[in-house]
């Protein structure tokens, strides 16, 4: 089997977290396009964020994120899932292909920096 089953997917860890992101692909008329975004989450699999650009399922697409040192990590994904949203855009899913280990990192470097951010009454988590 080439990639992870429905089931691994949807049980993938799983992070609600709002990511500046930015998204290349190609038109269908084969242009290059690239749109900033923000994630609305991020699991070890992949992403959802909402596009303006029209993408269709099983489009290939490149993220470009940063780690929190500042650190940039580039992956290519796949459109698996497209949802209609507000003001026209669309919620984009998407599966990581390669590297799956820059993105891995990426995920698990978030949730460290999630664990040590200080919590409002001062304490140390």
């Amino acid at each position: 089997m080439n990639g992870p089953t429905n089931e691994e997917r949807r049980f993938a860890l799983r992070m609600a977290l709002r990511l500046p992101i930015v998204v290349s692909g190609r038109a269908e008329d084969g242009s290059a396009w690239s749109e900033p975004t923000e994630t609305d989450d991020i699991s070890t699999l992949g992403a959802l964020f909402h596009l303006n650009q029209k993408v269709s399922r099983g489009d290939q697409l490149y993220l470009r994120a940063h780690r929190p040192d500042g650190s940039p990590i580039e992956a290519t994904a796949r459109v698996v899932r497209i949802a209609p949203a507000i003001y026209g855009t669309a919620r984009v899913g998407v599966q990581i292909l390669e590297p799956a280990d820059n993105w891995l990192r990426l995920f698990v470097a978030w949730v460290a920096d999630e664990q040590q951010t200080p919590s409002p009454e001062g304490e140390k988590q």
